[in-house]
């Protein structure tokens, strides 16, 4: 019955939408294709308007199919706040519906294409340029005369990995993340669109490091915990001995209030968190993320969070795949994705409908096909150097608290003593 339920819904939504199409076509769209067809003769005419008239009606379709997601979401929202569990009626459970109509060559498409965007800025002018690492440094020396301090990679993976094994993170779980997230082979300054390796490319989003966090990701773990990090940093300046290094933590811990302070002026909410990382003084927070001493707490922490609030719901075991997918989707919705209710669901009912067609491994799969999409993934960058050099920081931290006496303490370069160690009152 809801299958019943879903597809009279899905049916009404597409009347509606229908009936707009039909009577708010915009004039201008229409004319451009009549002009351009007036430029077809017989049989390539016929199937050009045949072939538009069908893409009008199914984009009518697409565009119902995805009114009844939003709706099925909207509901799903109001639920969550009345703390009421959500059901299979609560979900779209149909796919998007394929184009079955006539055809024509992809000749004949880019032609109507050039011809309908012949009034439209180019490409590469439309296209807004995306801040880069440059534009996040110079950012932070602007307005904080500050410039991160870069450690060599492996040294900065094992400092990651310590970090992650002090938050009750396993190897398992970070190595994965890291393979899917950078192929592994990224860098923990590895921007999302610029390649580790050659280093060409241009950035396709503010993501950041081996879990590619967003900028938006700084100033929310900034403000969320920002003042343990100074604390933290606060005991290194003080056990440091030397001069010389004791003055530039002190320098970095001036800097670390700062950017706290700066994260803490803004509302704590995700839309202002976005918002805020868009401007100059937002972007310079992301900086952070690369620094040798307080990147690996930055870049850990978002997993740690996932970790806790999955457990606080109820899984208190996650596979990595299990803890890319609320990193993907969202906290809250990964969870849900993974609920009993959700597992079988499209994935249409979790992304935006931009988010599903532009990502490739979240297209056609419900949740469970996505689950196994990403273990896939995981696998495949796994066998990369970077993912290696990372399993190998593990194991020899892993190695190193195996060998350590509870009783006797091993601080390390930077100030970190797992927490397996740590007295209770250093925490």
């Amino acid at each position: 019955m809801r299958y019943a339920n879903d597809r009279l819904s899905h049916l009404r939504w597409l009347a509606f939408a229908l009936a707009l199409c039909a009577g708010a076509l915009p004039a201008s769209a229409k004319r451009s294709a009549d002009a351009f067809a007036d430029r077809l003769q017989g049989a390539q005419r016929a199937g050009f308007e045949a072939w538009y008239r069908a893409q009008i009606f199914h984009g009518a379709a697409l565009d119902a199919y995805w009114a009844s997601v939003e709706e099925k979401r909207r509901l799903r929202r109001a639920k969550r706040r009345q703390r009421r569990a959500f059901t299979d009626s609560d979900y779209v459970t149909s796919w998007p519906p394929t184009y079955r109509g006539p055809k024509i060559s992809k000749k004949l498409i880019k032609r109507w294409r050039t011809f309908r965007d012949a009034d439209k800025p180019s490409k590469e002018l439309r296209r807004k340029e995306l801040p880069g690492l440059s534009d996040y440094l110079a950012s932070a020396r602007r307005h904080f005369n500050f410039a991160p301090e870069r450690i060599p990679e492996a040294e900065f993976k094992r400092r990651y990995a310590r970090e992650a094994l002090s938050l009750g993170l396993t190897k398992d779980q970070v190595v994965r993340v890291y393979a899917l997230e950078t192929g592994g082979r990224g860098t923990a300054d590895m921007q999302a669109g610029i390649s580790p390796t050659t280093g060409k490319g241009r950035p396709i989003s503010s993501a950041l490091g081996y879990a590619q966090l967003l900028a938006a990701n700084s100033v929310n773990v900034l403000s969320k915990h920002g003042p343990k990090f100074v604390k933290r940093l606060s005991r290194m300046v003080q056990r440091e001995s030397g001069s010389r290094r004791r003055q530039d933590l002190q320098f970095k811990l001036d800097v670390l209030r700062k950017m706290v302070r700066t994260a803490r002026s803004v509302p704590y909410k995700w839309s202002r968190h976005v918002a805020f990382a868009k401007t100059s003084r937002g972007r310079a927070l992301h900086v952070m993320n690369m620094d040798g001493v307080i990147g690996p707490w930055m870049q850990v922490v978002k997993l740690a969070d996932l970790k806790r609030m999955a457990a606080r719901k109820g899984r208190g075991q996650l596979s990595g795949a299990e803890i890319e997918l609320m990193n993907l989707a969202g906290p809250a919705t990964g969870l849900e994705m993974m609920r009993r209710t959700g597992i079988d669901k499209p994935t249409t009912n979790f992304f935006s409908r931009r988010a599903y067609y532009r990502n490739t491994v979240v297209r056609n799969k419900d949740s469970r096909g996505l689950l196994k999409a990403l273990e896939q993934r995981m696998r495949a960058g796994l066998k990369n150097k970077g993912a290696q050099e990372f399993i190998a920081m593990f194991d020899e931290v892993l190695g190193v608290r195996r060998t350590t006496a509870p009783s006797a303490p091993s601080t390390h370069a930077f100030g970190f003593v797992p927490r397996a160690f740590r007295p209770a009152d250093s925490r």
